[in-house]
């Protein structure tokens, strides 16, 4: 079984932290966490874009002239998708992009993502993320000491994060703060560095946990 060292904010070791060999050395599924990030991204769009129809466009609905007798084309309007300035036919119109992932393969994605990056050297745990005073600097320094210096995830427990850590936090670009019951698999995948608080890691590993599988019945 796997273990993790357990470090203070000043980079310290204070423990270990045993791993499940279920979540953490599992074989990564690179096929999984693709569609993982790509059912994240579809849920991030807007889906504002949008086109004006011949019912949305300026113009008036008389008939322009008379259907036989002309010489020229039948045309009902001046809105028709045939003219200048006319509406468009099957254009973009606004929509939800996202997609519901099944439940066991967004788990199955997590597993994957936890093991990559802890074969990655990419999780740091700490015992808490609570810093002494709820100051950007004091976030910023705490993660130059834990090497997370670039873009780091920073993972609290469940609940909301207290206003010292929220408040820290929330200046330094290319720092994300979330609970763990809000961590995705493209979270995971996006920072450089995971840091987690222990409740953190202990609540992640138990949600990617693969069920157990039901013996069958002895006849």
């Amino acid at each position: 079984m796997a273990t993790i060292a357990i470090r203070n904010l000043q980079n310290q070791t204070v423990g270990q932290l045993e791993l499940r060999d279920e979540v953490f050395a599992a074989p990564v599924n690179e096929a999984l966490l693709w569609e993982a990030v790509r059912h994240y991204g579809d849920a991030q769009r807007r889906g504002t874009h949008k086109t004006k129809g011949r019912a949305d466009v300026a113009g008036s609905g008389r008939k322009l002239w008379k259907q036989k007798g002309t010489g020229r084309a039948r045309i009902g309007s001046v809105r028709s998708p045939l003219w200048r300035h006319g509406g468009t036919v099957h254009g973009p119109q606004p929509r939800s992009y996202a997609w519901t992932m099944p439940r066991k393969k967004l788990q199955a994605a997590l597993r994957s993502a936890l093991a990559a990056r802890f074969q990655d050297n990419a999780l740091i745990v700490v015992e808490s993320l609570e810093p002494a005073e709820p100051k950007t600097r004091l976030v910023r320094q705490a993660l130059n000491q834990l090497q997370a210096a670039k873009t780091a995830l920073l993972v609290h427990g469940s609940g909301a994060a207290s206003e010292a850590l929220a408040r820290g936090a929330r200046n330094l670009a290319g720092v994300e703060l979330l609970a763990s019951s809000e961590v995705h698999p493209w979270h995971l995948l996006r920072y450089e560095r995971i840091v987690l608080a222990r409740p953190a890691l202990e609540r992640l590993q138990a949600a990617a946990l693969p069920a157990p599988k039901k013996s069958g019945a002895v006849a």
